[in-house]
């Protein structure tokens, strides 16, 4: 059964608010272990978080603070992220390799403090380091509205978080796709498709006549997925934190990495409709989960088939999926997590400081600890991620940590192993180019930022491009698809300083190294551009002794 509708929450919160309570703090206390689950029918080793599959769901309001202690009681190091929390100013929080130390195994903890500051939406957790993502580990994280701040749609009768994603009936997920990679490079086909930790995702039960708002998040590791439900509408209302246009759609493509928000309206005969998500651009057979979306008071399922995936020419048809994502525009009109409209910033005016074009790669192989196996790699160079974090390195001039600015313009002829960081000012603002020269679908994401996505294109980008820019009303999000064999350009605002990874968010390929980290800085020391080094951070590598 799905979670029902927070609608006590909200109203605890409405009245805190009145109360004139300011940026509350709000406390959890998590255990991370392993444990049985089956969502397969079978019994496999799961990650839990306080015993649930998936971990609980955090309900949190813009600016609130959250304290988040995590008990490792695993038997390996471990890490969360927050996927699509900004941590503005406080890169330290990010929870991935680059920013943090892992909290030792076996009883070690760490509180994560950090504050959803100026964000509004639907995001979601997951564990950052290995594979520990193919077991479990993951949770949805909705950050509500202040009431002083209105969102561009009436109050939904009620709110339901899907967390969507592919699924391998391995005995134990995170250890036996790690050994596949370790071995091979490549990860095999996924077994199933899981919404809310299984595939016949549960019941969402709603009101004949009541709007509902329906939040879907892709926690998988690498598959796209398609969402639609019998017999009804989609309006689309929240893209990762923004207001989007809110048009109208029969289904909704949602890839590695990504969260989208939309209303559905109970406007059909009393009954039991299907809730259907279904892997995309697969070449083997497509894989289906099903939920139900329940009438009050319905005896019976509504009569049909399931509704069908968008229409296509062939299991790499993209051309459906390319045009409903230029359908996606900003609200310009619309208030997000502050006052102002979306639309009084004016990106499109802004000059650029500088462009990074980033070809992704794989299959080329790549010594790493003297072993020459597949690799995947951004314009040639494949990440390895050190043992003191990137961030620890630069508070304390470590050196012979970091690659500084030896990414190349363009891939290199022989591909090879690094640990590049690009050094960015404070307030630039760049044009970045995903290069995708292969013929599956990519996902990249950025932490600590939103960016816009201007444009996409087929074929190899060049500057002639910029004359299709969406200088206007281009979707801002975090996490951005390019298509086989073509390109997506983003415009990016870096008015967050800190140390920030650029991955890819299809997590074999992230795994095998394609990722790299953005430290944006000003030699102006200030509280208001960056918080100290925590008191609590654990410290590591080369760090390890230092004082906080």
């Amino acid at each position: 059964m799905a979670p029902p509708p927070p609608a006590p929450f909200l109203l605890l919160l409405l009245l805190a608010a009145l109360a004139g309570a300011d940026d509350p703090y709000r406390y959890f206390t998590w255990t991370v272990t392993y444990g049985p689950i089956t969502p397969l029918g079978t019994t496999q080793q799961g990650i839990l978080i306080n015993g649930q599959f998936p971990g609980p769901r955090i309900d949190c309001v813009t600016n609130d603070n959250l304290v988040v202690t995590v008990i490792n009681a695993l038997d390996e190091p471990f890490l969360l992220t927050w996927n699509g929390i900004k941590q503005r100013k406080n890169s330290w929080q990010d929870g991935v390799a680059g920013t943090n130390c892992a909290i030792p195994p076996r009883g070690g903890n760490y509180t994560y403090r950090f504050q959803t500051k100026d964000q509004i939406g639907t995001f979601f957790y997951f564990p950052s380091l290995a594979l520990h993502r193919a077991a479990g580990g993951f949770g949805a994280l909705n950050v509500y509205q202040r009431p002083a701040i209105p969102v561009p749609y009436p109050p939904p009768a009620g709110d339901f978080t899907l967390l969507v994603g592919d699924w391998y009936a391995a005995a134990s997920p995170h250890a036996d796709l790690r050994r596949d990679l370790d071995a091979t490079g490549a990860l095999p086909p996924p077994d199933a498709l899981l919404i809310n930790g299984a595939p016949s995702g549960g019941t969402f039960v709603g009101d004949r006549g009541g709007t509902y708002l329906f939040r879907v998040s892709n926690v998988g590791l690498r598959a796209s997925v398609n969402f639609r439900i019998q017999g009804h509408a989609l309006r689309l209302v929240e893209v990762e934190g923004t207001h989007p246009v809110q048009n109208v759609y029969d289904s909704l493509d949602v890839h590695a990495g990504q969260s989208l928000a939309f209303l559905v309206t109970l406007d059909q005969p009393p009954l039991d409709y299907a809730v259907v998500a279904s892997t995309r651009f697969t070449p083997t057979n497509e894989l289906t989960a099903v939920a139900t979306l329940h009438y009050a008071g319905a005896t019976a399922r509504a009569p049909g088939p399931l509704p069908l995936a968008p229409p296509a020419a062939g299991p790499f048809d993209y051309g459906w999926s390319l045009n409903q994502a230029r359908s996606f525009r900003w609200n310009l009109t619309a208030s997000a997590a502050r006052p102002n409209p979306q639309g009084s910033f004016h990106y499109g005016a802004i000059p650029t400081s500088r462009t990074l074009v980033l070809a992704s790669s794989s299959s080329a192989p790549v010594d790493v600890a003297g072993g020459g196996r597949r690799r995947c790699a951004v314009n040639g160079v494949s990440f390895v991620v050190p043992d003191t974090p990137l961030k620890l390195a630069d508070n304390y001039n470590i050196a012979d940590v970091i690659d500084w600015d030896t990414l190349p313009v363009r891939p290199d002829a022989a591909p090879r192993a690094g640990t590049p960081v690009l050094r960015l000012g404070l307030h630039e603002f760049v044009e970045v180019v995903f290069q995708n020269t292969e013929s599956e679908l990519q996902s990249w994401h950025l932490d600590g930022y939103d960016f816009w996505v201007v444009g996409y294109g087929d074929g190899q980008w060049n500057e002639t491009q910029r004359q299709t820019y969406n200088l206007v009303d281009a979707q801002a999000r975090h996490t951005v698809q390019v298509y086989p064999n073509g390109w997506s350009a983003i415009l990016v605002s870096l008015d967050n300083q800190g140390m920030w990874n650029l991955r890819s968010a299809i997590w074999d390929r992230q795994y095998l190294g394609q990722q790299l980290y953005l430290r944006v800085w000003t030699p102006e020391q200030s509280f208001s551009n960056e918080y100290a080094i925590p008191t609590n951070a654990i410290l590591c590598g080369k760090a390890a002794g230092l004082p906080h």
